[in-house]
C-alpha cells in the first residue's frame, strides 16, 4: 500500500500481492487458534442505489480485507435501508458508500441527510469517480449534521480513514481538515449532479433558427440504406483493433506513467501490457466470455429549439422528443443545432445504436472476485469495458460507412477515436444530453431486449458493459460541455 500511493508499484500488482496474502492466511488459519475480536474493525460497503459499477467498491473490499479488517460488501444498487441495517447487525464501525454516476453523488447526499434525520451518527466514508474533495468536505459534510463523513480518493484512502476511525483519530483528522478549510469559500456555483437551469431557459427562437440554419446549409439530406433498426454480432476479434489501448492500460487496469513521457509509456505498454491483453483475450475466447452486439438504425430527424425530434419514414409522426440543454452564452450550442428546423421542407437523419459485450463478463468478473484471483478480475473488468467502447466504434463506423462517409475517417486509429471522422456520437448522462431518462426512447425504437438490453428503475444499462448513443451526421457536430 505504502509503495502504491509512492508511486512505485502499480495497481495489478498489489492486487497480485493481496491474492498471495489472500492464499497464506487461507493456508495457515486452520493452523492458527482463532481468537474472538482478531479483526481490527467492520465497514459495510456498498455502491448507491440506482449504480450497477462496482469496480471501485471491490477494489476497497480486497484491500481492507488484506489488512485485517471485515468488510461487509452488499453488491450493487443498494437502498440506504439494507446499508444501515447491516451496519446494526454486524456493529459496523463505519459505512462506505460508493459510485460512478454524477447522479450518485446525489444519492449519496441524500443518503446522509436521511441518515441525519434518524439521528444516525456511525463514521461515513464516500468514494467515486465522480465525487470531488470540495463536494464531500462542504455539500455532504452540511448534509450529515449527526455525524462524521470523509472523502476517500481510493482504495488506500480508505484504508488511511479506517485506521484513523478505528484507532480514534477520526474526529482530530476531521477537525484538522475543517480547520485547513475554514475562512474559505464555499463553492456556490452549481453542484456536483445538479443541472445548470440556464442550460434549459427560455430561448430566442428565431436566433437558434438562425444558427440552425447556418450549421445545415450545404449539409445534403442522407439517404439511409433502410429504416429502422438491426441486430449486428461481431466476432471479439473484429472489434480488437478498436480498443482505445491508453484507455485500458492507464484508466482501467490503473498503470500510472511513473514519471515516463506518454510516448516512452504507451511504448513501454506496447512491450509489457499488450502480452496481457493478448492472453485475457484468449482466455475469453476460449471461454466465451465476450459476446459482442449491437442493435443500430436510422430515423428521420428535426429541431425545433432546444428540442431533437424523431419520426417514422412519412417525416411527420413522431416517435420521440429530447429537450436538450444549450450552453449559457451567446450563439451556445445545442445538439439539436445539428439538425434542419421542423419548418423546413425537408427532414434531416439520425442515428441510433446500442452495444453490449453481454452479461457473462460481469458474472465471470464476480465469480473471479469471489475466488479471489484479484488481478485477473480487474484486467477482465477493464477489458470488457474498453470491448464495449471497442463495438461502440465498431457500429459507429459501419454506420458512417453505410452512409458513405467512411472515407472522411483518419486512417491513424489513435487519431480516429479521438474523433477524426464526420459528426459525432453522444450518449446520455455527458454534458451535452444530461438526461440518462432519455435512453429509455431509444431502447424502445431498437427493441434493446433483442440483445438482452434493458434498463434499470434509475436508467441505468444491464448489462453493466453496454452504452447507446445517438449518432449525428452534421459534420460541424463535436463534442462540448454545457
Amino acid at each position: 500500500g505504502a509503495l502504491f500511493a509512492s508511486g512505485e508499484m502499480q495497481l495489478p500488482f498489489v492486487l497480485q500481492s493481496a491474492e498471495i496474502m489472500k492464499a497464506a492466511v487461507a493456508y495457515l488459519e486452520p493452523l492458527m487458534e482463532r481468537v474472538e475480536g482478531q479483526q481490527k474493525g467492520t465497514i459495510v460497503l456498498a455502491t448507491v442505489k440506482g449504480d450497477v459499477h462496482d469496480i471501485g467498491k471491490n477494489l476497497v473490499d480486497i484491500i481492507l480485507t488484506n489488512n485485517g479488517y471485515q468488510v461487509i460488501n452488499l453488491g450493487i444498487k443498494v437502498p440506504l435501508a439494507d446499508m444501515v441495517a447491516a451496519a446494526r447487525e454486524h456493529r459496523a464501525h463505519a459505512i462506505g458508500m460508493s459510485g460512478l454516476l454524477v447522479k450518485s453523488t446525489v444519492v449519496m447526499r441524500e443518503n446522509l441527510e436521511e441518515m441525519s434525520r434518524q439521528g444516525i451518527d456511525i463514521p461515513v466514508m464516500l468514494g467515486g469517480a465522480a465525487l470531488t474533495r470540495n463536494y464531500v468536505e462542504d455539500d455532504c459534510v452540511a448534509a450529515y449534521q449527526s455525524g462524521r463523513v470523509a472523502y476517500a480518493r481510493d482504495a488506500f484512502d480508505g484504508l488511511h480513514l479506517m485506521d484513523k476511525v478505528t484507532g480514534n483519530g477520526f474526529d482530530d483528522y476531521l477537525a484538522a481538515i475543517q480547520a485547513k478549510r475554514s475562512g474559505k469559500a464555499r463553492n456556490t456555483k452549481r453542484k456536483l449532479g445538479q443541472a445548470d437551469e440556464r442550460a434549459f431557459a427560455p430561448i430566442d427562437v428565431r436566433a437558434v433558427q438562425a444558427r440552425r440554419r447556418r450549421l445545415t446549409q450545404n449539409v445534403p439530406v442522407v439517404e439511409p440504406p433502410f429504416w429502422g433498426a438491426r441486430v449486428i454480432e461481431a466476432a471479439p476479434k473484429a472489434i480488437i483493433p478498436f480498443i482505445n489501448e491508453r484507455s485500458l492500460f492507464q484508466f482501467q487496469w490503473g498503470f500510472r506513467k511513473q514519471g515516463k513521457s506518454l510516448d516512452d509509456f504507451l511504448g513501454w505498454a506496447r512491450q509489457e501490457l499488450r502480452p496481457i491483453m493478448k492472453r485475457m483475450l484468449a482466455l475469453c475466447d476460449a471461454e466465451d466470455i465476450l459476446k459482442p452486439q449491437a442493435i443500430y438504425g436510422y430515423w428521420k430527424a428535426a429541431g425545433q429549439g432546444n428540442d431533437l425530434i424523431l419520426f417514422e419514414p412519412d417525416g411527420a409522426t413522431e416517435v420521440a422528443r429530447f429537450a436538450l440543454p444549450r450552453q449559457p452564452k451567446d450563439d451556445g450550442e445545442c445538439i439539436a443545432d445539428f439538425f434542419r428546423d421542423i419548418e423546413d421542407d425537408e427532414r434531416d437523419m439520425i442515428g441510433l445504436q446500442i452495444v453490449t459485450v453481454g452479461q457473462k463478463a460481469s458474472e465471470v468478473a464476480r465469480l473471479w472476485f469471489e475466488d479471489n484471483r484479484y488481478q485477473d478480475y480487474l484486467y477482465l473488468h477493464g477489458l470488457s469495458v474498453e470491448m464495449a467502447e471497442a463495438m461502440a466504434e465498431y457500429t459507429h463506423k459501419r454506420i458512417r460507412a453505410e452512409l458513405g462517409f467512411a472515407s472522411e475517417d483518419d486512417r491513424d486509429l489513435e487519431k480516429m477515436l479521438a474523433q477524426s471522422y464526420r459528426g459525432s456520437r453522444y450518449s446520455f448522462g455527458y454534458p451535452a444530453c444530461p438526461k440518462l431518462e432519455d435512453q429509455a426512447a431509444i431502447l424502445k425504437l431498437l427493441d434493446s431486449e433483442r440483445v438482452g438490453i434493458s434498463l434499470s428503475d434509475e436508467y441505468q444499462l444491464h448489462p453493466e458493459q453496454s452504452t447507446s448513443a445517438i449518432v449525428v451526421l452534421n459534420p460541424k457536430a463535436k463534442y462540448f460541455s454545457v
